[in-house]
C-alpha cells in the first residue's frame, strides 16, 4: 500500500509481506546467527546505552550517533533476507543494521537515515520480525501535522523513500504492556565508507 507524504516522500508498507511461517524461520534464525550488542551511543551530547540490542551486516562499514559499524559479513538468514527485500524494493541493498527490542521498554528514538554515505534522499526497507510495535513518521518541521502511525507486526515490510528522509524522521516509541520480542532489520545502500 502506497502512502503518500508531502513533499515528494512516500511509505510504501506491506504488513503481511512475508508469510508466517517463512517469519518464524527467519526470527530463529537471526537470534542463533548474529553477535547481539549494546553499544553507547552520543545523544544530545552525552553518552548513554542504546535502548535495545544491535547487530549489522555490509560490505562496507556505517557511521552514526558518533560510532562505527565496521564491515561484517552476511549470515545464511540475513542473507537471504537481503535478497527478498531487495527484490521487492528494486533495490539491491548492500547493508543491514539488525535491532532487537527485547520489550516495549526497548525504542528507538526520532531520526532520520541521512548520512551522507546514504547520498541524497536514500530508499530504506524495514522488515519487522516478531511482536508488533508502533512505527511513527512525522515531518521534521513542527508545524507540519502530516503524522502517521503504522504497527509492524511479523513479517511486515516498510520502504520509505522520496524525499522521505529529507523530509521525516521515524521512530519506534516505548510501548508499555509489550512483552514480546521484536528484530527489525534497517536495508540501506552505502555509496561509500563514513
Amino acid at each position: 500500500m502506497r502512502i503518500p507524504l508531502g513533499a515528494g516522500a512516500w511509505l510504501d508498507y506491506d504488513p503481511e509481506w512475508l508469510p508466517s511461517e517463512e517469519a518464524d524461520h527467519a526470527l530463529t534464525g537471526l537470534r542463533g546467527e548474529l553477535s547481539w550488542e549494546q553499544r553507547e551511543i552520543v545523544l544530545f551530547g552525552r553518552r548513554v546505552l542504546q535502548p535495545r540490542l544491535i547487530a549489522w551486516a555490509g560490505d562496507r562499514a556505517y557511521r552514526y550517533s558518533g560510532q562505527t559499524l565496521e564491515p561484517r559479513p552476511f549470515t545464511p538468514t540475513v542473507g537471504r533476507m537481503l535478497a527478498n527485500v531487495s527484490a521487492r524494493a528494486g533495490m539491491t541493498f548492500n547493508h543491514v543494521l539488525v535491532n532487537r527490542y527485547r520489550s516495549g521498554e526497548d525504542s528507538m528514538g526520532l531520526h532520520s537515515d541521512d548520512e551522507p554515505e546514504l547520498g541524497p534522499d536514500p530508499l530504506v526497507a524495514i522488515a519487522s520480525l516478531g511482536t508488533a510495535r508502533r512505527l511513527v513518521v512525522k515531518p521534521r518541521r513542527k508545524q507540519d501535522r502530516d503524522r502517521h502511525e503504522l504497527s509492524l507486526g511479523h513479517g511486515a515490510l516498510l520502504v520509505m523513500g522520496g524525499t522521505c528522509q529529507r523530509h521525516y524522521v521515524h521512530g519506534v516509541p516505548r510501548q508499555s504492556g509489550i512483552h514480546g520480542e521484536r528484530i527489525s532489520l534497517t536495508f540501506r545502500y552505502l555509496l561509500r565508507d563514513p
